[in-house]
């Protein structure tokens, strides 16, 4: 059998990764690079300026912000470039420059004799705003976007900013926020796309992986079929044709032969039984979940070192999207509260996932016989694979449906394999009705 592009030999198929992604990684890169080389020109740009503006201000401490940050900017570019350590560099450089927005006017020898020129830290703003969005979470960027160029527009309302008046600080400091800003946005929106096409791709991936097994495990077992056919036909041919003592008795060994061939056809499970780790599904459980115009509240613990058969994560994932479906579908609308809760070695199975809403809530036995999405997409997908479903709901208090596996009181084809894996249990909870 092939191995699909971009997986290696002797690894799972579920672990390989795409070979040419759109990938956070690749914007993260690409930002280090992008906004490094943006710095250093708007640096030299601005060094004129800055040298012009050396005479006014305290030896030897204006010399030595300017070496500082300069210096660092020419770093920055460096690093991006060799990839080591570019967003630390970024991250102590917007520290450095705030503070020397802040200490600006300590720098300043004679504000009588600096006039109402712009100090030149100005020109640098969007650059350590921009350094920023890259180096820090996102709500230290945010803060940083207003921090920076507010402390900016204070100095400059001072006399050894220029002293132009808060209304003149003012516009320059909202300039500032706009641009910082609108540089913020394009990188979080870039790492968005970047990590939503991160988790198709790997989804994608390991969907074909699933289909391939699938798909080998079938020719496999039509393989085994044409010879367990083969096998029987045989017997049932020398049982018509035997005469002899000997030849019953031949016969009769072959029928046994045949006979054990049965009882091993059909004690393989037809489906493929290799193995995936539940913190895979739980990846594609919480993307499911945030994907809903009104997002599940997710809850993840200890899912890390359990797994679960391959043909068993797809039942667990099918029954409980088709649960959040259904709340969606009849629980109500914005108002309603919904949780997605996901643990790994529960007390009663090996994992749960839970998905409650406080919805309208209905009653079972109200349902009508053509929704099917309580008795075929749910119980009945789960009891194939030897697990349960319990649905607790009450009108206008809400639904939970729990989902487990392996199911108290049933065994999965595959015991042995399911024991071997210690099977999980899945707890979702959503309205009932599809």
């Amino acid at each position: 059998m092939s191995v699909p592009d971009g997986a290696r030999a002797g690894l799972p198929l579920e672990s390989a990764k795409p070979r040419n992604p759109l990938s956070r990684a690749r914007i993260e890169r690409i930002s280090d690079r992008t906004v490094s080389a943006f710095g250093l020109v708007f640096g030299l740009q601005t060094l004129p300026t800055a040298l012009g503006q050396l005479s006014h201000l305290r030896e030897p401490w204006g010399g030595v912000w300017m070496i500082v940050i300069f210096g660092g900017l020419a770093l920055t570019v460096v690093l991006a470039v060799i990839q080591r350590g570019v967003k630390i560099a970024m991250g102590v450089l917007a520290v450095v420059y705030l503070a020397a927005i802040v200490t600006w006017p300590l720098l300043v020898d004679d504000p009588a004799a600096f006039g109402a020129d712009k100090p030149w830290v100005w020109f640098l703003c969007s650059v350590f705003t921009a350094f920023a969005a890259v180096a820090y979470p996102l709500w230290l960027a945010i803060a940083y976007t207003f921090v920076a160029p507010i402390a900016y527009g204070v100095v400059r309302a001072l006399p050894a900013g220029g002293g132009v008046g808060v209304e003149l600080a003012g516009l320059d400091t909202i300039y500032a926020i706009i641009l910082g800003g609108v540089i913020l946005a394009i990188i979080a929106m870039m790492r968005q796309a970047a990590s939503a096409v991160d988790t198709a791709q790997s989804q994608a991936l390991a969907r074909y992986a699933n289909a391939v097994r699938q798909h080998a495990t079938e020719v496999e077992r039509v393989q085994v079929d044409a010879i367990v056919h083969d096998s029987v036909l045989t017997t049932l041919l020398s049982a018509a044709s035997a005469r002899s003592p000997e030849q019953k008795q031949l016969a009769a060994a072959m029928a046994a032969d045949a006979i054990g061939h049965l009882h091993a056809a059909e004690a393989a499970p037809p489906e493929d039984q290799s193995a995936v780790g539940l913190d895979r599904l739980t990846e594609r459980l919480v993307t499911a979940a945030n994907a809903f115009s009104s997002p599940f509240q997710v809850e993840v613990r200890d899912v890390e070192v359990h797994t679960l058969p391959v043909n068993v994560a797809e039942a667990v994932y099918s029954a409980t999207v088709q649960a959040m479906v259904n709340s969606m579908q009849h629980a109500g609308g914005a108002g309603v509260q919904r949780s997605v809760s996901i643990r790994g070695g529960g007390p009663s199975a090996t994992v749960e996932v839970v998905i409650r809403d406080d919805g309208r809530g209905f009653t079972e036995s109200e349902v009508p016989a053509e929704r099917l999405g309580l008795r075929i997409s749910i119980r009945d997908r789960l009891a194939k694979v030897g697990g349960r479903a319990r649905i607790e709901s009450e009108p206008g208090v809400g639904t939970t449906v729990a989902i487990m596996w392996p199911s108290a009181d049933s065994q999965m084809p595959g015991s042995t394999v399911a024991s071997a894996l210690h099977g999980p249990t899945v707890a979702t909870g959503s309205e009932a009705g599809e």
